[in-house]
Formats: C-alpha cells, structure tokens, sequence
C-alpha cells in the first residue's frame, strides 16, 4: 500500500507549503521533488497564508524558532486549516524551552494539525507540556511503547507519528508499527525534517486517509535508507548516505519498494 500512496504523489503531484528551519530546507525540499511533489518553502509573515491556501499541504517545522518564523507558522496555519488543507506539525525540540512549547501550544490549539511528527521525547513533551530537555531526543524513554502516542492522539484529534527504532503511527485507537529504516539516519541532520515534508506530501495525495498516509511515509522513508545504506561504498559515511537517501526516493518504483520488502 505504501508505494501505492508514493504514486498518488507523483501523479498529482502536490504543492507542499514547508515552513521549516534554515539547516534543514534544502534537504526537505530536495526530497520532495525525489517523491514527485513541488516544494514551496516561504516564511514571509506577509505571504504565509495566502500561499497555506493555495497549497495541498501544509508542514510546520520548530526547528529555528524565531518571533516572525511563529507569526507566520500561526497565519499559514489559520490559512490551511480554513482551506480544508492536510497540515503537519513537526514539534522539533519542542520540550527544551518555554517559547518552543508556547508556540507548539498555539499551533495545536489554532491550526489543529491533521498530523503529528516528532520523536519520543518530543512527543512526550507535548503530552506533558514539560520543558528542560537537553536535546531533541533522550534516552530514558520505552523504545517501543505506543502509549504517549496514543494519548497524545486523543488529545488533540492528530494523527501522531512518533519516530524511532521502529516507527509508530496513531489516531488514538489504532496503532501501527513501521520497522526497519537505517542507524545512519541519526547521523544526518534533518532526517525527521525531511518525513515530515515527506508525510505533508503523502497527506495531500492520499487526504482521506491520514493514519494510513503517514504510516506509509514513513514505510517509504525507511526503505530509502535501507537501499541508501547498502549503496554506500567502503569508506563514505554519512554526507553520501544524505545525498544516497534522495537518490533513492527518486529511482524508487512500485518494482522496487515490492521487492525490496520482499527480500528484508
């Protein structure tokens, strides 16, 4: 089914409105083109929301939280939501300070995301409004445990994709597990980034079905690392595996995706 919903994407090939942070942008919207969608990443509080209206798809990403980069965030968000677009919120470090969890706060309450994105500690931190987190993702947390998900889904109406070792998506109810992916992916800067661009993509093509649609990004991303991961020559590490990563979304087809999972 996942590379059934990659080819809804390239057929309509969707307007994917990315309001995401500066150290990741050229990688999502890199990996957007490789799925067959068109990446738009404007940020512009004056443009935001006539933009979020004409898009298929909304993704809003914390990562360089700024005051302007909020207001537009919040504009976008009113926008799509009012238009009926999918909208993904990616809580990036949302638990390591005050004025990330504020802002996450409002974008959950205004914009009512249609999907979730974010790791273990992000997405506990979400649930929990807690703040002090080091990093954006810590170590003392269940590796496999659907639970704060599922919470988290029933709170707010979301979709929720929590990330990690094995994947877990979620509407509260129902709770699918996504195995595989690659450990490189820790290595590379932006790799959530990129899913979450990844599953506004998949949201657009596929609207009636956002559980579905976001597990399937998510099946789709762990299978271009895996086939990135065994592309990589002695001695490359984790700057080819980025580039490899993109190219094999690009060159992935129904063939591949088929018999990849078939030979795992």
């Amino acid at each position: 089914m996942s590379s059934e919903f990659l080819e809804h994407v390239r057929r309509m090939r969707p307007v994917v409105h990315t309001i995401t942070n500066y150290v990741t942008a050229n990688d999502c919207a890199n990996l957007l083109l490789a799925a067959g969608a068109s990446p738009i990443m404007a940020d512009a509080p004056e443009e935001t929301a006539q933009i979020a209206a004409m898009a298929d798809a909304l993704v809003l990403n914390l990562g360089t939280l700024s005051a302007s980069k909020k207001e537009a965030m919040l504009l976008a968000g009113k926008a799509a939501a009012a238009a009926g677009r999918p909208i993904v919120l990616d809580p990036v470090g949302v638990g390591a300070s005050d004025f990330r969890r504020d802002a996450a706060g409002l974008l959950l309450a205004e914009a009512r995301p249609t999907v979730i994105r974010g790791n273990r500690s992000e997405i506990r931190a979400l649930l929990t409004g807690e703040t002090g987190e080091r990093g954006v993702d810590t170590a003392d947390l269940p590796v496999h445990g659907a639970e704060t998900a599922q919470k988290l889904a029933r709170q707010t109406g979301a979709v929720v994709l929590q990330t990690g070792e094995i994947d877990i998506a979620t509407d509260g109810e129902r709770v699918l597990q996504i195995p595989g992916g690659s450990e490189l992916l820790c290595l590379v800067t932006g790799a959530g980034c990129m899913l979450s661009a990844l599953t506004g993509a998949f949201l657009a093509a596929n609207p009636d079905q956002p559980l579905l649609a976001a597990a399937a990004a998510a099946e789709t991303m762990s299978v271009c690392a895996e086939i990135a991961q065994k592309r990589l020559r002695t001695g490359e590490g984790n700057a080819s595996f980025r580039t490899r990563l993109i190219d094999a979304m690009c060159s992935l087809t129904p063939e591949i995706f088929r018999k990849w999972r078939q030979e795992a």
